[in-house]
């Protein structure tokens, strides 16, 4: 601890009145971030003085009382920070209250021309103090708006000003009152030079004004600055109009990876200035604000992610770098460890400013040139003396500088083999093109003719012809660096396949050229245009969903993409949390549920693509996803349906087909049935609506892309049928109505998302189905034969290809063998009801007698190799499941052997 008497601002001030011992002896003994400054101001007001000494006394009396209790280990930064932001807010509020009255005295109160209503400022507070850490002895930058143009309310003796002139004049009262010299001093410092136009621009702006500026010339520094506006005083509807003008200025609704350019360049203007002074005046070296790994830094490191993510993640709107970093280790966006030392070096950065500018109250960030001063500062920083201060102060700054450059650092680089292309015209040189596939023969390619051919097409595509300079050069940047990697990664792999590789990848990079943050990302982090290339090169369905999706390249940056274990759970939490950000926001709600889906769809990719998952733990873990947006789209529709008779709504959807098997693929769509269990008279009618506008929410096409296509023709009474059904009706349908086909669907069904109760009921409906007695002479048999029929001749396969689903010996054989020893045999063996899949019922059919093992197990190992021969179609990009005979071998006449001796030697297949 140290003595605040070590401050010769806090000596001169205590020295000045003799009460003043006392006043301080008073707050030191207080939480100065939580004083009533009301209370207090009374005190300093007593007597009469004028509002603007009274407020200067206080800011004195605060500012020791602060030094004092710093000094002597009674208050934290935090403390500090957040009593002189509260001070400043109130000192604001004081003021303005005062000199608005005084205003409307002489004018009449503003009124706005659209509204008719009386006009109130809005004082915007940035930087520190809009962020809740201001210095003790900083100044506070401010910006003034006011709702609307109109004019003033003038009576008798009064001069109409036109709102704008009395803003105006309002904030050059208050900048007075706040800053101007007394012999009590000041209240604060005021900078307006963040308002629109900067120090050109009119002191006070309409909201109107605010709107066109930031539309029109907002530039990418003042991002950063608007990122801590917090309105200090004004009404709350207009505070909540200004914030939708200036959310979507600081925060794009995509992920902005363009904005760490933009600060490299502002931080790198900032150094050069600083650098410059330093060079004019030696003696203010060692800034610990603007200097290599300062505070600045520290503050950049936080709200870069917040201008990349903030538009999509409303907890990284923070003002305060303290949350803000903590947030980030939250969300593993940094880690804990390195979170942990940033916020250790910020307190200490913090400390020291504070402990300079105590001093002498002055509002300086660099250590003193002379030794005493610097030996005093140590003091307070409770180190033995000058040297150790800076040995701190030298290891704290080479931590924050080491992070800093890893995240703003320039990643472009060149090298001797880089393919130039700047234009059409040279695309089609035929010396360039010469020297392209020398160089492309120097990198490895097998085919070096046809990949200097292949980049030179896409070179010229128009789309890419008419992209802005920077982009065209990220473009070839990234194309550089691609090249080399295409090679090793071809080189790693048994598919090898170079050609196949550059193309996917080429069609993804056109595919994104126009989105600059993208080509930003894959820039600034070139390891994730490493994953991307190991991805497009194993799987052509990757590659297209990428291409559709490239937010997602924000799931490669790091590696929770592969290691995340797949919890339904937390994203049922994580959706919730999304969704109640944005209430009444249908648009954005629909959004959110179709990128969160595609995330974790991504990262399942990743992990199957990496040989993580099996096929059947694959479908699992997608058929849970599926029930998890089911549930979840459920619940949000209906908090749409104005007309809603409950809250909750008593309402199930039930899954059939791949969903209802849990053998749900990548692009598979979802065969669902709604039911209902409800006497409401309304019921019918408001539950329809939920079933619309629940297909309306996964099938739509949006920015986003879709969820999933919904397929409702299983319902009763298929297409002619009602959309949703009641439990009874759903009950008699069945069983006095229903095809043998809809009994066979019915083995493969279970209950998906809504009430758990109607999920009961169907569960006991469908066993009482699957249960009946069904006579081995009766139409069971011929029925399933039949509809075996159609669906073959309804596909036929007149090539020489393996139709892994349809042809005879395939996979629909399979269920449908399944499925008839379900219906048949159920009466006698319950157990078959269970929906546990087509293996697992076979090995069960085994074990009761109904058919062969040895069969059994070859039927179930042709079942397995079936669907992973059909997945591996499908990571290619293959939408019909064919494949030449010799690699299915025997097992489609291994199925055959079991078709015909459960349904005879004649049965058709």
């Amino acid at each position: 601890m140290s003595s605040p008497s070590v401050s010769r601002f806090y000596q001169r001030w205590l020295s000045a009145a003799p009460d003043r011992a006392a006043k301080i002896d008073e707050v030191a003994q207080l939480s100065l971030a939580r004083i009533d400054l009301a209370e207090y101001l009374a005190k300093e007001a007593a007597g009469g003085l004028p509002l603007i000494r009274a407020m200067r006394r206080l800011r004195n009396l605060l500012v020791c009382g602060l030094i004092r209790r710093d000094l002597e280990g009674q208050a934290n930064l935090a403390e500090v920070v957040e009593a002189m932001t509260r001070f400043a807010d109130f000192a604001v509020q004081q003021h303005l209250a005062e000199l608005h009255a005084d205003m409307v005295a002489a004018h009449g109160a503003p009124i706005g021309r659209d509204s008719g209503l009386p006009q109130q400022m809005m004082v915007l507070a940035m930087g520190k103090h809009g962020g809740g850490e201001l210095n003790v002895s900083s100044d506070i930058d401010l910006i003034f708006v006011y709702p609307e143009d109109g004019d003033t309310a003038a009576g008798p003796g009064q001069r109409t000003l036109s709102n704008h002139e009395f803003f105006v004049r309002l904030g050059k009262k208050l900048i007075a009152a706040l800053a101007e010299i007394t012999e009590d001093g000041y209240t604060f410092r005021v900078d307006m030079a963040l308002r629109p136009n900067g120090n050109s621009g009119p002191l006070a702006a309409s909201l109107a004004m605010v709107e066109r500026y930031l539309i029109v010339q907002g530039r990418e520094w003042e991002r950063y600055a608007w990122v801590k506006a917090r309105a200090v005083t004004g009404r709350a509807e207009d505070i909540a109009a200004l914030d939708a003008i200036v959310r979507p200025f600081c925060f794009r609704r995509y992920l902005d990876f363009g904005v760490i350019d933009a600060i490299r360049n502002m931080h790198a203007q900032i150094r050069a200035e600083v650098n410059r002074q330093e060079r004019l005046h030696p003696d203010r070296s060692n800034n610990v604000k603007l200097g290599r790994g300062g505070i600045r830094e520290i503050e950049f490191l936080s709200q870069v992610f917040q201008l990349i993510r903030g538009g999509r993640d409303a907890a990284l709107r923070d003002r305060s770098t303290r949350t803000t970093l903590r947030i980030l280790a939250e969300k593993g966006l940094l880690s804990h460890a390195i979170v942990y030392q940033l916020l250790a070096s910020y307190t200490f950065l913090r400390n020291l400013e504070h402990r300079l500018q105590y001093l002498d109250d002055a509002q300086t960030h660099t250590l003193p040139a002379n030794e005493a001063d610097l030996q005093t500062v140590a003091q307070m920083m409770n180190l033995a003396d000058g040297a150790a201060l800076l040995a701190q102060l030298e290891a704290h700054r080479q931590f924050v500088a080491g992070q800093f450059d890893e995240m703003f650092s320039d990643k472009s680089g060149s090298s001797e083999n880089d393919i130039e292309l700047q234009s059409s015209n040279e695309c089609a040189d035929p010396d360039n093109r010469e020297v392209m596939v020398g160089r492309f023969t120097a990198l490895g390619f097998d085919d070096p003719e046809g990949a200097a051919r292949r980049l030179i097409a896409t070179w010229q595509a128009p789309r890419l012809q008419s992209l802005p300079e920077a982009s065209r050069n990220k473009l070839q940047g990234l194309i550089n660096a691609a090249l080399p990697l295409i090679v090793q990664t071809a080189s790693e792999s048994s598919a090898g396949n170079q050609m196949a590789t550059l193309g996917r990848l080429l069609d993804f990079l056109e595919a994104i050229a126009r989105r600059s943050a993208y080509l930003s990302l894959l820039t600034e982090y070139p390891h994730t245009l490493a994953r991307v290339i190991r991805m497009v090169h194993a799987s052509g369905w990757a590659a297209q969903f990428l291409s559709q999706h490239p937010i997602l390249l924000d799931e490669l940056l790091d590696d929770r993409v592969h290691d995340a274990v797949f919890d339904p759970a937390a994203v049922a939490a994580d959706i919730a949390r999304q969704l109640a950000a944005v209430p009444g926001d249908t648009e954005r709600q629909i959004d959110i549920l179709r990128e969160i889906h595609h995330a974790q769809l991504f990262h399942l990719l990743a992990q199957d693509l990496a040989g993580d998952l099996t096929v059947e733990k694959l479908a699992d873990y997608l058929s849970a996803l599926a029930d998890t947006i089911v549930a979840a789209t459920i619940q949000a529709v209906w908090q749409t349906v104005a007309t809603r008779h409950r809250e909750v709504p008593r309402f199930a959807v039930i899954a059939y087909g791949k969903l209802g098997g849990k053998e749900l693929g990548y692009v598979s769509d979802l065969d669902v049935i709604f039911l209902y269990d409800d006497a409401d008279q309304d019921a019918p009618a408001q539950y329809a609506k939920l079933a619309q506008r629940f297909i309306t929410w996964m099938t739509s096409h949006t920015s986003a892309g879709i969820l999933f296509d919904i397929d409702t023709a299983l319902r009763p009474d298929g297409a002619s049928g009602m959309l949703v059904s009641s439990v009874n009706a759903f009950e008699k349908y069945e069983n006095n109505a229903a095809w043998v086909w809809e009994h066979q669907a019915l083995t493969r069904a279970r209950f998906c998302a809504g009430d758990a109760a109607i999920g009961l009921r169907f569960e006991q409906i469908r066993e009482a189905v699957l249960r009946q007695e069904r006579p081995a002479d009766g139409p069971l048999k011929p029925e399933v034969i039949a509809m075996r029929k159609r669906m073959h001749d309804a596909k036929p396969n007149t090539s020489a290809l393996f139709d892994l689903k349809n042809d005879p010996g395939g996979m629909i054989d399979i269920e449908f063998i399944v499925q008839f020893l379900v219906l048949r045999h159920a009466a006698a063996w319950p157990q078959l009801t269970a929906n546990s899949g087509n293996i697992a019922l076979l090995k069960l059919c085994a074990e009761l007698g109904l058919i062969d093992a040895g069969l059994a197990a070859s039927v179930a190992d042709a079942y397995r190799k079936y669907r992973k021969l059909q997945h591996q179609l499908r990571l290619q990009g293959q939408d019909l499941a064919r494949i030449a005979p010799a690699q299915v071998g025997e097992h489609p006449a291994q199925v055959m052997a079991l078709w015909h001796a459960i349904f005879g030697p004649d049965a058709i297949a």
